[in-house]
């Protein structure tokens, strides 16, 4: 999915929502569990409840890789199902790689070739070698980490050094020389409110993905007011806020009445900035 795709997206749902898989077998419904596969059952009655309010799909590999062989297998028919079904939806895998450049390389065609997701997110912390070997997939996105929602992101994200750089700020400076607004956008937690004019300050143009609204307490009107773009430039997401929102037999129709209610906050905000 290129970035004028996505804008044509976030305009015609009117949405910049992204939903989060996260998908944990002791949090489903009970109904599910008589299924031959209860994950991949519960993310397809998901998915088709929220398709119509959201732009984006996030599933999470921790939360398939918990259960092994079975669990990936639930992850790879949830992508094919994406694919298949809702085609012009953002499919990013939520796997925070990275690592030496040759083993970031078989990362990069594990995801981009044999899952063919349209999205990655990448940890930096090991540099520019670790992140490249992503960038080299046309049509594909690196989603870096760079400020995130969690309270032990004080511990290194935002340490200064001797000339007052915060660490958040070093690493959106030195990976635009890797990637560009057209391959290329960075975590930023929903949490962090204000600070998102200083991202901006050094990002103005790139895509944010922006975890944190709703379970963890982030404000969307805080987000939009300081993060969005002319472009909008921001998918959000939400995960438990959604997906759990009901565990009866009903837990799909109440996921997309959360969708929706999400959905149409975002088309205030983005009336609001002249974007639709």
């Amino acid at each position: 999915m290129t970035r004028k795709e996505l804008i044509e997206q976030i305009k015609q749902k009117e949405s910049f929502l992204c939903v989060g898989l996260d998908t944990d077998a002791k949090k489903m419904p009970q109904c599910v569990f008589d299924l031959h596969d209860p994950i991949f059952e519960f993310n397809k009655a998901i998915i088709d409840a929220t398709a119509p309010y959201c732009v984006a799909y996030k599933p999470n590999l921790a939360f398939y890789e918990a259960y092994g062989v079975k669990g990936m297998i639930s992850f790879e028919k949830t992508i094919r199902y994406l694919k298949e079904h809702h085609p012009h939806h953002m499919i990013i895998a939520d796997a925070k790689r990275g690592d030496i450049g040759n083993t970031s390389q078989m990362y990069a065609r594990t995801f981009f070739e044999e899952y063919n997701v349209d999205a990655l997110t990448v940890a930096p912390y090991m540099g520019e070698d670790s992140v490249t070997p992503f960038l080299g997939y046309e049509g594909k996105w690196v989603i870096l980490l760079a400020l995130t929602s969690n309270k032990g992101s004080h511990d290194f994200q935002l340490t200064a050094d001797a000339q007052g750089e915060r660490l958040f700020e070093k690493v959106l400076k030195q990976s635009q020389q890797w990637g560009n607004t057209e391959n290329m956008m960075y975590v930023v937690g929903a949490t962090q409110g204000q600070m998102f004019e200083d991202i901006r300050k050094v990002a103005p143009d790139h895509f944010l993905l922006v975890p944190g609204v709703g379970a963890q307490g982030g404000s969307l009107e805080e987000v939009c007011k300081y993060g969005m773009t002319r472009d909008c430039g921001l998918l959000v997401n939400s995960s438990r806020g959604i997906i759990y929102a009901s565990n009866d037999d009903h837990y799909a129709e109440i996921a997309g009445n959360k969708a929706r209610e999400l959905q149409q906050q975002m088309a205030e905000e983005l009336k609001k900035a002249g974007i639709i």
